[in-house]
């Protein structure tokens, strides 16, 4: 297995599945495991049925670690709370197409602060409705559960909608856009979504109440998801 597959792979652990007592830690232990970056579920009681954490978590979580704490918007008027997530620190900001009524406006509200840009789509909502913000995200989040909980299982028909998005973008020349994908995440279905065109990848469960350490559980799911890099022989 090359070391240059498996660097095209980011394995981005969500606290959502951390300690909550002890948050700092769980992203501690990300970074030191050879994380890329940190996934912090930002939920409100109206988009999903759960609530979690707001900007002063994450800006107390910024000065524990240099790797990217990336912000997943499940609120309701994302474009509202931009610049205090910005303010908080956080290098990526994802709100969903389901949560935003000037979904242009958002991304640019985002983009405009200097912070990376995504936009993520729930498991029932169709490809084409990000197809005209391709060209402006730097990132398109592909929900692979329903949002609101950690640990539900991973839903496959959402593999065919990671394909056509990564023909959709490769059509526009946006090849270094990655997909990212969440729920679900694990070393069986890592290999999976790799192969459908995702290289982000978020993964909660399976690395936090893992059995291993870790570190263990990142390494487990990078050499897994690797596989889904292998060429396909010809039928």
């Amino acid at each position: 297995m090359k070391t240059k597959s498996l660097k095209e792979i980011q394995i981005v652990p969500s606290i959502l599945s951390a300690d909550f007592g002890r948050l700092a830690e769980a992203v501690i232990a990300a970074e030191q495991g050879g994380a890329d970056s940190v996934q912090i579920d930002v939920m409100d009681g109206q988009f999903v049925p759960n609530i979690t954490v707001g900007a002063p978590v994450i800006a107390a979580l910024r000065p524990v670690t240099k790797i990217p704490l990336d912000v997943h918007l499940m609120i309701s008027e994302p474009g509202r709370y931009i610049s205090d997530f910005v303010k908080a620190g956080a290098d990526i900001i994802t709100a969903h197409i389901e949560a935003c009524t000037h979904a242009h406006r958002v991304i640019q509200q985002i983009k405009n602060a200097g912070v990376h840009a995504g936009i993520a789509l729930n498991p029932a909502t169709p490809a084409v409705m990000v197809q005209e913000l391709l060209d402006d995200v730097d990132l398109v989040l592909v929900m692979t559960v329903n949002p609101g909980f950690g640990g539900q299982a991973f839903i496959p028909t959402t593999l065919p909608k990671i394909r056509t998005i990564r023909a959709m973008l490769d059509r526009r020349g946006r090849t270094n856009v990655p997909i990212q994908v969440d729920g679900g995440i694990s070393t069986e279905t890592a290999p999976l979504v790799v192969d459908a065109g995702a290289r982000s990848l978020v993964a909660g469960s399976s690395v936090y109440n893992s059995r291993s350490s870790v570190a263990d559980a990142i390494k487990a799911l990078r050499l897994a998801a690797a596989n889904g890099l292998t060429p396909k022989k010809p039928r």
